[in-house]
């Protein structure tokens, strides 16, 4: 009988220290939660919706008082309970983690291609949107930006993609595209000459053509630039951080 106590004794204490340590697994997870918000905001991810949140069961928390046999298989009962609560806590956050790992990955690529940079040195005149064509004289939708330059002048690539196309396009003149990913494409058009070929890899601020005045619907020397995102086309303005200098970026 004194040995079958002594025994009682011992596992009561194992019990409470596997609980305990437990419970220590859980706050640490739960830190880990509320700073896996931030990172989820970080990578642009929508917050976690109805978050499971494991109330612990009271009779963890209770030192066993009574070692019979009732006593103790709800104290069984309960820790079971809470170990498989707190490992599937550990689950969920350590998928959170992955998701926000991937993403951040996936961002890193996104900026290495995304339209970030002026492609050329000059003023923008004509803006996106509905205008009265100069040459055409009536109103038609202008799907990028002009800017005013000399013929000659660099043009470079706004982000890293690959050449999609470069020839002549109707009314566009010599043209450039390139395909960044992501759903985005850029056009060039009017160009003198370019420096690239259809299927190179190139990256933001590589050479890829010098301005021009070519095509029947140029009405001087200026690049034409458009962008867009999933066959949609999109202000290039929005694509344009002035704080960025050409020269910064630009690859000799």
């Amino acid at each position: 009988m004194k040995s079958l106590k002594n025994s009682n004794k011992l596992l009561k204490e194992k019990f409470e220290q596997l609980v305990e340590r437990y419970q220590q697994l859980d706050e640490t997870v739960t830190r880990l939660n509320e700073q896996s918000k931030d990172l989820r905001l970080k990578a642009n991810l929508e917050p976690k919706q109805n978050e499971i949140n494991f109330g612990i069961g009271g009779s963890v928390f209770e030192p066993i008082e009574s070692f019979s046999a009732g006593k103790i298989s709800s104290f069984l009962k309960d820790v079971n309970s809470y170990v498989d609560q707190v490992s599937l806590k550990v689950k969920l956050e350590k998928n959170n983690y992955s998701e926000i790992t991937y993403t951040l990955k996936q961002n890193e690529s996104l900026f290495d291609v995304i339209p970030a940079i002026r492609p050329c040195e000059g003023t923008i005149s004509d803006d996106f949107g509905m205008r009265f064509h100069p040459i055409l004289k009536f109103s038609r939708m202008h799907n990028g930006i002009d800017i005013i330059t000399d013929v000659g002048t660099k043009v470079y690539a706004p982000g890293g993609g690959v050449v999609e196309s470069v020839g002549w396009k109707g009314g566009y003149g010599l043209t450039v595209e390139i395909s960044h990913g992501f759903g985005y494409k850029t056009l060039f058009a009017h160009l003198e000459n370019t420096k690239v070929k259809q299927g190179q890899k190139i990256s933001r601020g590589e050479l890829i053509a010098y301005s021009g005045n070519s095509g029947r619907l140029s009405s001087g020397p200026h690049l034409h630039y458009e962008v867009q995102h999933n066959g949609v086309t999109l202000d290039p303005i929005n694509f344009i951080y002035d704080d960025v200098k050409i020269f910064e970026v630009a690859k000799k």
